[in-house]
C-alpha cells in the first residue's frame, strides 16, 4: 500500500508564522513527513499575496517555496481542475443557494485546492474543516485536520 502524501493549507503556514507553538507543530510535521509533503501553487499564491513587503517575499521563497521547488514538489491545478472547480461552484449555487457575487476569493481557492489535491492523490491538511466539509458534499476529496501521525 502506498504511503499517503500531503499538502498543507495556507492557514497552517500563516498560523505558524505568527505563533511560536504553531510553528513548533509545523516543524514537527515537516520533520516527520518531509518525503511525503507537497506544496500547492494555490497556497503559494495566497502566501505571496499576504507577504507585506519584498523582504517577506524573499523569506517565503527561501524558507518555503524554494524548498519544495528544488524537490519538484509543487503541484499546480490542471486545466481540468479549474474547469471542475467551476462545476463545483455551480453545483453549490444550485444545491445550497451559494451566491457567486458574495463568494470570497479564498473560498474559490479552497475549491481549486481541494480538486487539485484530489487530482494529484494528496491529502489536504487543514483546520478550515467547515469550508472543506461543505466542498466535500459536492466533490469527493481527502482532507484531515492537523496533525496526522506517521503510519507504522
Amino acid at each position: 500500500m502506498a504511503e499517503r502524501k500531503y499538502v498543507l493549507d495556507t492557514n497552517l503556514f500563516i498560523r505558524a508564522f505568527r505563533d511560536p507553538a504553531s510553528n513548533t507543530e509545523l516543524q514537527r510535521f515537516h520533520s516527520q513527513f518531509a518525503p511525503l509533503e507537497y506544496l500547492s501553487a494555490v497556497v503559494v499564491q495566497e502566501l505571496r499575496a499576504g507577504a507585506r513587503n519584498a523582504v517577506a517575499r524573499r523569506a517565503l521563497d527561501r524558507h518555503v517555496f524554494d524548498v519544495f521547488a528544488r524537490r519538484g514538489r509543487i503541484i499546480t491545478p490542471s486545466a481540468q481542475a479549474w474547469a471542475d472547480s467551476g462545476d463545483v461552484l455551480g453545483s453549490m449555487v444550485q444545491r445550497e443557494g451559494l451566491e457567486l457575487a458574495r463568494l470570497s476569493k479564498a473560498f474559490g481557492n479552497d475549491v481549486l485546492l481541494a480538486l487539485s489535491c484530489r487530482e494529484a492523490g494528496l491529502v489536504l491538511i487543514t483546520d478550515n474543516l467547515r469550508d472543506f466539509q461543505r466542498i466535500a458534499r459536492v466533490a469527493e476529496f481527502e482532507f484531515s485536520p492537523p496533525w496526522p501521525t506517521p503510519s507504522a
